[in-house]
């Protein structure tokens, strides 16, 4: 009955939130296949295009922080509405520049669109949920970022035949769309009086660097890294994935396209079915630990063969587990911030974008030394955060608080 009376509840906002994090998730990717053209045309280097792709996650990263804190202080529905409306404002700016610079200053202001948005989403699911669902409302919304951050090159690519701009033009129009149904549909969590409070409180004057730091000091700072250690896999395999097929086993466009697409689809099924399923019946530890193996696995095994197929099926794999990963982390995150959501959230998308910047910018480094270097590097990355996890955990069930938050017995914040 909980069960229901959550989905319930739930459905339009939830519904309202994952369109807005697919969206602004699907403008990042939707520049990937594009860019080279863009390139081209005004006489860039291929320095440029990587610079392109990690100017999002450099924004994305400097503005996470503010995101959360004026969610907070101002509420979850208008920073949305202000991240939307940043993120059409930068689609519109790369579909009419024609010189680098505006290139670099649309993909700039499009990360704190991103930056600001999605912390305040995650806050707000955090808000209207308890911890017994709490892993069902962030599965959902992890699911959106998975769908958008992975089907974006694809519907890039498949966009583009009818005309180099019209992807982003595309994108632009569907922000706009959804930063007017959150305002006419999208209810307020935080009455004035808890926004008024968080103006007013001792945080009010303490700047980014200051954030960072504080989240050295947190009791949830290796779920922190962890978010950093698997954004960076996911990103590390997307961002060097394609030219390895292409390069290696005469791949196609297409070919990439459907492999992509498939394993997005089948992570985004598994999110919003079986993750609530698999937190309530496992813990979150065991769930993260075993999607870190898994993960690092089929990492591995891309390299095995160049069969359609079988590429086809570890693509599948592997973006099932880290689609698993990322909605269990985040569940468990949000149970230990208590009444901190705000600084929480934003500091898990400070530290996702730190990911995404650092994972293409070594992948493709690697790559350069060896086709098969960055796969490796990847899959150890990832084992390494099962091993930090193990140990953490360890030494945080001697905390009575850890084992309250694991045993579900504390309070919904």
């Amino acid at each position: 009955m909980q069960r229901f009376t959550f989905l319930r509840k739930m459905n339009m906002p939830l519904l309202i939130l994952m369109v807005n994090i697919f969206i602004a998730l699907l403008g990042v990717g939707l520049a990937i296949p594009v860019l080279p053209k863009f390139i081209l045309d005004i006489g860039a280097t291929g320095k440029d295009q990587g610079y392109l792709v990690a100017a999002t996650g450099l924004t994305q990263f400097l503005f996470s922080p503010f995101g959360g804190k004026l969610s907070d202080k101002y509420g979850r529905k208008i920073i949305t509405i202000a991240g939307l409306g940043i993120i059409m404002l930068s689609q519109l700016m790369f579909s009419f520049a024609s010189d680098l610079w505006l290139l670099y200053l649309s993909r700039l202001i499009g990360g704190i669109g991103i930056g600001i948005l999605v912390p305040a989403n995650m806050a707000y699911v955090a808000d209207v949920t308890t911890i017994e669902n709490r892993g069902k409302g962030m599965g959902l919304l992890g699911a959106a970022i998975s769908l958008g951050f992975v089907i974006g090159p694809g519907l890039g690519g498949f966009l583009a035949e009818f005309g180099i701009r019209v992807p982003f033009f595309a994108s632009a129009f569907a922000a706009g769309i959804a930063m007017v149904v959150s305002f006419l549909f999208l209810p307020e969590t935080l009455s004035k009086e808890q926004q008024y409070a968080a103006r007013n409180s001792k945080q009010e004057k303490d700047g980014m660097v200051h954030d960072i730091l504080r989240s050295y000091k947190v009791s949830y700072f290796v779920l922190l890294l962890l978010v950093l250690t698997m954004t960076f896999g996911l990103a590390n395999f997307e961002a060097i994935y394609g030219l390895y097929v292409s390069e290696k086993y005469d791949y196609t466009p297409k070919d990439i396209s459907i492999i992509l697409t498939v394993g997005a689809l089948v992570g985004v099924i598994i999110q919003a079915v079986l993750v609530d399923w698999l937190l309530r019946r496992f813990d979150e530890i065991k769930v993260i630990n075993t999607c870190f193996i898994l993960s690092a696995v089929s990492m591995v095994f891309v390299l095995l063969s160049g069969n359609f197929l079988y590429m086809l099926i570890m693509n599948v794999f592997f973006f099932l587990f880290t689609s698993i990963l990322r909605p269990a982390i985040n569940t468990l995150l949000s149970k230990m911030a208590g009444k901190e959501q705000g600084f929480a959230a934003g500091m898990n998308n400070a530290y996702s974008s730190l990911g995404n910047i650092i994972g293409p910018s070594l992948a493709g480094i690697l790559y350069d030394v060896s086709y098969n270097i960055p796969f490796v590097f990847g899959a150890f990355i990832l084992l390494g955060s099962m091993v930090m996890c193990v140990i953490w955990n360890q030494k945080a069930r001697r905390n009575s608080d850890f084992v309250s938050i694991m045993s579900g017995q504390n309070q919904s914040s």
